[in-house]
């Protein structure tokens, strides 16, 4: 299981907050970069939450900056809209591209990106919140607009795009640190078969463990817990180390 630290970058500063809410500034994104590449992450997502809403994404310049000194792949969120936006991201030095939003007004984004780039280039992002017990929403705009889609019929659609991963989170469970949405990762790992990347949740060890249990999951992406130095990354890859012995 990879584990992937989550930057979530307003106007040039890394900010976390509650259910999308709330944002606190943290501090600079390469410098958070860079010391998360240090310490072991096997991958990082820079995620702009506010492009999609200004129609613009602002990462093209961090981008360039952090690939002179982190040698590890690195996933953008966030406003790409076009093919334009995703030469742009990729020439800066990005790995992989994460598409929500647009996929709602524009489906065939998906097509053309994993035609031009690779399946293993082009990540669905998915943002979820929990409507009854057995049913969630996909929302869109960093978690600010419904979109009227249930998350499962909403994956079952998107799968014949071929993406290489899945990147979904949970708006309910993101930055409370209380534990995974076990119930949402355990239902979309039994319609997909691409590899999942669970965000929203990750608090203690334990969570980990209760998540690996019931769904199949390749990747956890972890920001708040990282962010205030309440656990480290080697401690985390020492767990799931263990988890698999």
């Amino acid at each position: 299981m990879r584990v992937i630290p989550r930057l979530d970058i307003k106007n040039e500063n890394v900010i976390k907050g509650i259910n999308f809410e709330g944002l606190r500034v943290v501090g600079n994104p390469n410098k958070i970069a860079k010391k998360y590449y240090e310490d072991g992450a096997d991958e990082l997502i820079y995620s702009d939450c506010v492009a999609s809403l200004y129609g613009r994404n602002s990462l093209t310049e961090l981008v360039k900056n952090a690939v002179k000194d982190i040698f590890i792949p690195i996933t953008i969120a966030g406003g790409i809209r076009s093919e334009v936006d995703a030469n742009l991201l990729m020439k800066s030095g990005s790995d992989k591209l994460a598409i929500n939003s647009e996929l709602f007004s524009n489906e065939k984004l998906a097509n053309l990106l994993v035609q031009k780039f690779g399946s293993q280039s082009i990540v669905l992002s998915i943002q979820a919140k929990k409507i009854t017990k057995n049913s969630w929403e996909a929302y869109k705009n960093f978690g600010r607009d419904k979109t009227g889609m249930d998350v499962m019929d909403w994956v079952k659609k998107m799968t014949k795009y071929n993406f290489g991963e899945l990147l979904l989170t949970s708006i309910d469970a993101d930055g409370i640190c209380g534990g995974f949405d076990v119930e949402l990762f355990e239902k979309v790992s039994k319609i997909v078969k691409i590899p999942i990347i669970a965000c929203g949740g990750f608090g203690k060890l334990d969570h980990i463990k209760e998540l690996k249990k019931y769904a199949n999951i390749d990747a956890i992406a972890l920001s708040k817990a990282l962010h205030y130095e309440k656990i480290t990354i080697k401690e985390i890859k020492d767990f799931i180390k263990k988890l698999d012995e």
